[in-house]
């Protein structure tokens, strides 16, 4: 990453919020086609976009308007809340939390390093990363997305698999991106997620779990990263609130 080359993160929120004051961060509104609210920050209503699907595609509405609209050379998504940091920190003042995050500066020689920079990952100790999603949400997108995946891109159908066994996983949908790459990984990504939204009838679902599709994501990201076999960085996220 040279001196000219731009980064654009989004940061997915859905209330007007303290935002970090680095340039390399764009405020986006997600879900603005489903609410009369005006934070005067970007919509994720604009171009091509997917706003109406927030209910049940959560912060993916603004990854897709990312992928869609956004020119910069490398991007990224965060959440209004929770933000990459350089190390791990302790303080409880919110305005101090904020400041933390990780700015262009810090950024760019971790971005020469690597393809992606991701959250640690999360470790679910005791049941694999499968069983945590069947016990927190209805399994049946779950294992259609599976389905979908062998009949799409059986190549990847292997790390999905170790989903039965794996207790590990960047979680989040937090990443920061080559634009070529996270360009490749959101085509790859929605094209899945759209076919899951065809067979699947979530009209029956209860609001909690007709966020199913942000939730699968979470879990495709690494499918996708460890068939690709990309180079990534960790690092702490931070969480604004307690």
């Amino acid at each position: 990453m040279n001196s000219k080359q731009q980064t654009k993160i989004i940061v997915a929120t859905h209330k007007k919020y303290q935002m970090p004051s680095s340039k390399i961060y764009l405020p986006l509104q997600v879900g603005a086609s489903l609410s009369g609210a005006d934070f005067d920050y970007q919509k994720d209503n604009t171009g091509d976009n997917i706003s109406k699907k927030n209910k049940t595609f959560c912060e993916l509405t603004g990854l897709y308007w990312a992928w869609k609209n956004l020119n910069a050379d490398y991007v990224g998504l965060v959440h209004y809340r929770r933000y990459f940091v350089i190390k791990k920190i302790h303080i409880k003042s919110k305005e101090k939390r904020l400041a933390c995050a990780i700015n262009s500066k810090e950024l760019k020689p971790l971005l020469r390093q690597t393809d992606l920079i991701l959250p640690k990952k999360r470790n679910y100790y005791i049941e694999s990363l499968y069983d945590h999603y069947a016990h927190t949400m209805y399994v049946e997108p779950l294992d259609v997305a599976g389905k979908v995946i062998a009949e799409k891109y059986p190549n990847y159908k292997p790390a999905f698999d170790a989903l039965h066994f794996r207790k590990k996983a960047h979680m989040f949908n937090m990443l920061i991106a080559k634009k070529d790459l996270f360009d490749d990984y959101c085509a790859w990504l929605f094209d899945i997620l759209f076919e899951v939204e065809k067979r699947v009838d979530i009209s029956k679902y209860d609001d909690f779990h007709k966020r199913c599709f942000g939730r699968i994501s979470e879990l495709l990201l690494d499918v996708y990263i460890e068939t690709n076999d990309y180079s990534y960085i960790e690092l702490p996220v931070i969480d604004i609130e307690k």
